[in-house]
């Protein structure tokens, strides 16, 4: 070798590794640890010290904050029986009712679990809170603006939400509507879904960056850089309920097409912004180095993302990765005895989380990435 020669190749810069393509868990780890989580919740049902900005609703099973814990039990269920007994057990000890609210969708949540369970050994009359619950809803419509003005200055309450002026109401009610709709051959619940969500999407969704703002207030909102503010967990409620939304359409449905694209639109947003530790930050946009790890809009995109692949909507290898990452990141968020920790208290915006913080509706969220990974992973041992 001439003396240039190896000058030359001493002076070329090192080749740097490609970075490791992220390993997919054993289906049976996974399962493992989304039981862990969910026996912790289940035997912390009381733990409000965990939870310090819950609303005192909290306490009620009914409520959103834990409806959504119990709606993510029954898809566990679907994967390990024992979890059956505890979803029919409330359902009956609560006579099968939904919230007080007539018309808000935090309010009819819970629905959607027992729908759940007049299928899997609920009581015959399982549906029939629900049905008068919702034969009300179309009979006295509502067709007020979706504005979001508050009944007090600074408050979070604003006569709006009688519809879906918030996206996180695309989580509560449109999945649970179209279930009862297709559990009692009702035309009226599909229409209404369609229609309805709609109307809230091309309200509060931008085209411009794919994301949903969390209500009409946001619009016009910057932090302190500029820039827009999008909700991590708002965004996941809406990802989450598109999920739950295909899962129940038909292949053939005329309305498929819409929802579609929409998840896709959305996941491709999304999948630009999960951080490099694997989770997504509070706020979107905000990808300053040290955002603080939160774990129930990561759920969220986890969950979204690995039905997504799982169900051929999203592409393998953009997608994939990123599930894998976000269930990573998750497990780190995951306290040593079970408690999911990192979610972001109750609220409406970005806003502080702790290590030691945890929600129903956090470990509801975990619950549903569990057994989307779980399924995702069973396949991919198969293929």
């Amino acid at each position: 070798m001439s003396l240039s020669l190896f000058a030359l190749m001493m002076s070329a810069p090192a080749a740097v590794a490609a970075p490791a393509e992220p390993v997919m868990p054993k289906p049976a780890d996974i399962l493992a640890q989304t039981r862990r989580v969910a026996d912790w919740q289940l035997a912390h049902r009381e733990a409000w010290d965990k939870m310090p900005a819950a609303r005192p609703s909290v306490r009620e099973p009914r409520d959103w904050q834990q409806a959504t814990f119990w709606v993510a039990l029954t898809d566990l269920a679907e994967r390990d029986a024992r979890y059956r007994d505890p979803v029919v057990e409330l359902g009956r000890a609560q006579k099968w009712q939904l919230g007080k609210l007539a018309f808000h969708a935090d309010d009819q949540l819970i629905a959607q679990a027992w729908e759940w369970a007049a299928r899997n050994g609920g009581d015959a009359e399982a549906l029939v809170p629900a049905r008068a619950y919702f034969d009300n809803v179309f009979a006295n419509r509502r067709t007020n603006s979706l504005e979001f003005i508050p009944t007090q200055p600074g408050g979070g309450y604003s006569l709006c939400t009688e519809r879906w002026c918030w996206c996180d109401a695309l989580f509560m009610a449109p999945p649970t509507m179209l279930r009862i709709g297709i559990a009692t051959g009702d035309k009226r619940y599909a229409d209404f879904v369609h229609q309805e969500w709609k109307a809230t999407t091309d309200y509060l969704f931008d085209p411009s960056e794919d994301l949903y703002f969390r209500d009409s207030r946001f619009f016009d909102q910057r932090d302190t850089k500029g820039r827009k503010l999008f909700w991590s967990r708002g965004n996941g409620w809406v990802m989450g309920g598109l999920v739950r939304v295909l899962q129940v359409l038909d292949k053939d449905d005329p309305q498929r097409p819409y929802y579609e694209g929409l998840f896709k639109k959305m996941a491709a947003k999304l999948v630009t912004l999960q951080k490099a530790d694997g989770y997504w930050p509070a706020s979107l946009l905000d990808q300053d180095p040290g955002t603080p790890p939160e774990s129930s809009g990561t759920a969220f995109f986890t969950y979204a993302f690995a039905w997504g692949v799982d169900n051929g909507l999203l592409d393998r290898k953009a997608y994939e990765p990123a599930a894998i990452r976000g269930w990573a990141a998750l497990q780190r968020a995951v306290q040593k005895d079970g408690m999911l920790g990192w979610v972001q208290q109750v609220g409406d915006r970005p806003d502080s989380v702790a290590a030691e913080e945890t929600q129903f509706y956090g470990s509801g969220a975990y619950l549903l990435a569990g057994t989307a990974m779980y399924d995702l992973s069973q396949k991919r041992q198969k293929r």
